[in-house]
């Protein structure tokens, strides 16, 4: 342990307590690390590993026998989790025989008896000491970074939680999305279901241009504040987006709404066509109203929702550039005329969006952020979960997301219905200018399969995700069904040129 390790020390009044504290480091651990469970006989340590593994399968009647003659116990859940007894190991050396390391490699390590490893255990081994202390217990953790953050964050929704009247809730892992951000579920016996966004406000980044990090560049959510008043607008306005119970907006916790589990595919993830068709109709029932630039959220914080400008619009474009184009080209990427040409067309298609409607963006309105409400009637079935990023830009960028998700593959029949019941609904309310509204589509379609496909490569090269490269021939048909319109020549063009490609459907 580092001489900058931090102490923790907490009371537990009862087993109870102690349960709820293997719930929270069960939230708070990730694969690699090791938590060493040390204490007196009947102190709580076998209670506290039920508790952390039950809480990990979301399963409180795992069983979960002791190691203490197998010595190690494996569980294949959320995360791995190996669990150790070392009472009856004759050396320390006896660690690798048990697989210690290999645990760490895919999971969690939880270990009893960590005295008999001696100085074996990983240095970066969170120690958890569990004594008696009158009629309850106390527990004293020592970690070093980045454990101990994790752990504190852990201990600070507990806070919150008790603050607000669910003191004895438990807490479930929900999932954690591309982001920062994290969610749980919140659970009491005979109160509805609550969840729990957990969205730390974020350092920026390193500046990438004009001395500005991507965070700013792009306009994304760096803390609640965009969460709650684009929410609050929203239901305001008749949308299902979750209800606000308790939060803590400077430390970026939302005790929310849990609109339910249904979403808008099938056991197969088939699109559902009658879900996507209210999902349409709602996505055209927002974009025919108007909403608020400035959005007061509390008496000194006022959101002001951005532009989906030239800018982002450009520099996300240029992931094809310099990313999918190196890929495809086996590492040789565009020549200086290339990319001068590519950035001009796009100055171009960018200029042509000019006249294009323009109105609040959800900009992430596709198949995981889509809840189905069947109890519910009209927009009031499509429940929005996703939308902090929202900005002011061309309208038709959501229905790009939806109609052309980047994740599920849409048939060419069912994409034209939605085009046509969308064209239906808007033109029912009136002063809508479908023509121009199809070629601000096919750009922002175009914009948005441009960005894909080279993230998609990054997510592979740089970040090590391959699983993300099987969407891959779905987005570059969906530039291949943007490339339709007259407007997308030029990149069409290019990209012939360019070998990007094949296209499939």
């Amino acid at each position: 342990m580092t001489d900058t390790a931090r102490i923790f020390t907490l009371a537990l009044a009862g087993e109870a307590d102690t349960i709820r504290l293997g719930e929270d480091l069960a939230l708070a651990l990730k694969a690699g690390d090791c938590l060493a469970l040390s204490g007196d006989l009947g102190a709580g340590k076998s209670t506290l590993a039920r508790a952390f593994l039950r809480a990990m399968a979301d399963d409180p009647y795992l069983d979960v026998p002791s190691p203490t003659f197998t010595l190690v116990q494996s569980y294949d859940l959320r995360l791995a989790v190996a669990h150790f007894d070392l009472y009856r190991i004759a050396d320390p050396s006896e660690l690798d025989e048990l697989g210690l390391d290999e645990a760490l490699e895919h999971g969690v390590a939880l270990i009893e008896w960590p005295e008999m490893a001696g100085e074996a255990l990983p240095g970066d081994t969170i120690r958890l000491r569990l004594d008696h202390d009158g009629n309850g217990r106390r527990a004293t953790i020592t970690a070093g970074e980045p454990q101990a953050s994790r752990i504190a964050r852990s201990l600070l929704i507990r806070d919150f939680l008790s603050a607000h009247g669910h003191a004895q809730a438990a807490r479930r892992h929900l999932t954690g999305d591309a982001s920062t951000r994290a969610y749980e579920y919140i659970v009491e016996p005979g109160k509805p279901r609550l969840i729990l966004m957990d969205a730390p406000r974020q350092p920026d980044g390193p500046p990438i241009r004009d001395g500005k990090p991507y965070s700013q560049i792009a306009h994304l959510a760096e803390d609640v504040y965009p969460f709650v008043a684009i929410g609050r607008t929203l239901r305001e306005k008749g949308f299902a987006a979750p209800d606000i119970h308790e939060s803590d907006l400077e430390s970026g916790i939302l005790l929310i709404e849990d609109l339910g589990t249904e979403g808008v595919l099938d056991a197969d993830r088939n699109p559902i066509p009658e879900r996507y068709r209210a999902s349409v109709a709602c996505l055209a029932h927002l974009h025919s109203m108007q909403f608020p630039r400035e959005i007061r959220v509390t008496e000194t914080h006022v959101h002001s929702i951005p532009d989906y400008d030239a800018t982002v619009m450009k520099m996300e474009a240029e992931l094809t550039l310099d990313w999918y184009l190196p890929w495809k080209r086996g590492g040789r990427g565009a020549t200086e005329a290339e990319r001068t040409d590519y950035l001009a067309i796009w100055d171009g298609l960018i200029a042509e969006l000019a006249g294009a409607e323009t109105n609040l963006v959800l900009r992430d309105f596709h198949s995981p952020n889509i809840i189905w409400r069947p109890e519910a009637e009209g927009i009031g079935r499509v429940g929005l979960i996703d939308f902090q990023d929202a900005m002011i830009g061309p309208t038709a960028y959501d229905l790009v997301s939806v109609v052309q998700d980047a994740r599920v593959t849409i048939e060419r029949d069912l994409v034209d219905v939605l085009m046509a019941d969308y064209m239906a609904l808007r033109h029912a309310k009136g002063g809508f200018d479908e023509a121009n509204f199809r070629k601000a589509w096919a750009i922002m379609a175009a914009q948005r399969a441009s960005k894909l496909n080279g993230l998609w490569v990054r997510l592979k090269e740089r970040d090590g995700k391959d699983g993300y490269m099987k969407h891959m021939p779905r987005t570059l048909w969906h530039l291949q069904v943007a490339f339709e319109h007259d407007a997308l020549a030029p990149l069409r063009e290019w990209c012939a040129r360019a070998g990007i490609g094949p296209f499939e459907s």
